[in-house]
């Protein structure tokens, strides 16, 4: 079973990778919720699934009486899941201000026009 989770993380970050490298923006930030989905899968691969009884410790006993699952990798994942989700609203905000600005999503069009853009910024009258 980790064989098999391990192979299809590793499918899905190749593909996260191969869209983060195109010049689409858009396809950035697929392949940046891609490549973030598949580090939760082999953190959760990592941690041996299998299954077993919830990690409960019966009352007066110091260890658990049987094999139990192992619950940090899940905490991890639902950690990991709470950043991925920040993250990806911070991209989805910088790539609506970059269309907003730029009116291209391709990154190619970004960095030519961050070299024409060296005008200062117009100056706003204050209100009294």
């Amino acid at each position: 079973m980790e064989t098999v989770l391990a192979i299809l993380s590793g499918a899905i970050i190749a593909g996260g990778v191969y869209l983060m490298l195109d010049r689409n923006l858009i396809r950035f930030i697929f392949g940046l919720g891609l490549a973030s989905n598949a580090v939760n899968l082999l953190i959760f691969a990592a941690g041996r699934p299998h299954s077993g009884r919830p990690p409960l410790i019966p009352e007066g006993s110091p260890v658990p009486a049987a094999a139990v699952a192992n619950s940090l990798p899940q905490a991890l994942i639902l950690t990991a899941i709470v950043i991925g989700f920040a993250l990806l609203v911070f991209v989805f905000i910088l790539f609506y201000r970059a269309y907003d600005k730029l009116g291209s999503i391709d990154t190619e069009v970004m960095t030519e026009a961050e070299h024409f853009d060296h005008a200062p910024p117009p100056q706003r009258e204050r209100q009294p």
